[in-house]
């Protein structure tokens, strides 16, 4: 199956499953040194609240971080990596950092709420490798996320691979229920499909 292909069935699955849930799913993370690949001792910590929303194709990027070694150099939200909660991915979300990001500060908080719908909230290579689209990108960054394919890092001058990350996760496993377990391993599937054609 191409990566058009799965990508289609990406967006119907979770399009078809929207329409019946307007409300957001919120994916968190812990952000430490530890959680980085690979991991550093940097005493910095940090928490990320991401809320979903398919139906108004919006997602809310809370960030509350502190201990920075150096002033951050970027954030944004890599997706997606070919196995659960481990590896290095490219940037899915605006490059070089987030929009309004609190740059070169060691301890900061930020809350921003991006367009889904629009292409200027992606780095132009993961809309390329999804589709070519905003949908398409919007589809594959909400199952990677759902997956635990997808994490959120700041990085800093001392350590520009990332100092601090952390994995986006549903808080509750209840949650799932919102997409359906049916979503989860369509994800999967394709995602096996996929790196078995890479391969």
């Amino acid at each position: 199956m191409n990566s058009s292909l799965i990508n289609l069935a990406f967006a119907a699955a979770v399009f078809s499953v929207s329409a019946s849930h307007a409300n957001p799913v919120t994916f968190d993370a812990v952000l430490n040194g530890s959680s980085e690949e690979p991991a550093n001792a940097s005493p910095g910590t940090g928490f990320a609240s991401v809320d979903f929303d398919l139906a108004l194709h919006t997602m809310r990027v809370r960030v509350n971080f502190s201990g920075l070694l150096a002033g951050n150099t970027a954030a944004h939200i890599h997706c997606c990596t070919a196995v659960a909660n481990a590896g290095n991915v490219g940037v899915a979300t605006t490059t070089p950092t987030f929009p309004g990001f609190p740059s070169g500060a060691t301890a900061g908080i930020y809350d921003h709420t991006f367009d889904m719908s629009s292409a200027l909230s992606y780095n132009a290579a993961f809309i390329a490798a999804n589709g070519g689209t905003a949908l398409g990108a919007e589809a594959a960054l909400y199952a990677g996320m759902a997956t635990g394919a997808s994490y959120l890092n700041i990085h800093s001058s001392v350590l520009p691979g990332g100092e601090i990350r952390g994995f986006l996760q549903v808080p509750e496993p209840g949650s799932l229920a919102l997409f359906g377990f049916g979503l989860a391993g369509l994800a999967l599937s394709l995602r096996k499909r996929q790196a078995g054609a890479i391969s």
